[in-house]
C-alpha cells in the first residue's frame, strides 16, 4: 500500500523509536540495520539497501513516497507499545 508522508514525519517516527527497534525490526524483515535505516530517511547504500521509498522536494524536508508502509506501521505498534 503506497503512502504519502513528508521527511520531517518521517524521521520523527524514526526518532520516536524505542531503543533497540531498529534491531528489531531489522530481523522482523530479514534486512539488515542500515537497511532499516534507509527507509526512515537515510542513505547508506554500502551497507543497507534501498527499500522503495521516493523523495520529492518541498515543504517539511519534501514529500516521501512510500512503495510499501509495513515498516511504518510496524515502527508506530513499537511506539505505541513503548507508551503503554
Amino acid at each position: 500500500m503506497e503512502k504519502k508522508i513528508t521527511f520531517n514525519e518521517l524521521r520523527k517516527v524514526k526518532d520516536s523509536l524505542p531503543d533497540g527497534a531498529i534491531r528489531q525490526m531489522a530481523k522482523e524483515f530479514n534486512v539488515s540495520e542500515e537497511t532499516v535505516r534507509n527507509y526512515f530517511g537515510g542513505a547508506n547504500y554500502t551497507n543497507g539497501k534501498a527499500v522503495g521509498i521516493h523523495m520529492e522536494p518541498g515543504p517539511n524536508g519534501g514529500i516521501v513516497l512510500l512503495d510499501d508502509t509495513s515498516m511504518l506501521d510496524r515502527a508506530k505498534e513499537l511506539i505505541a507499545a513503548e507508551a503503554v
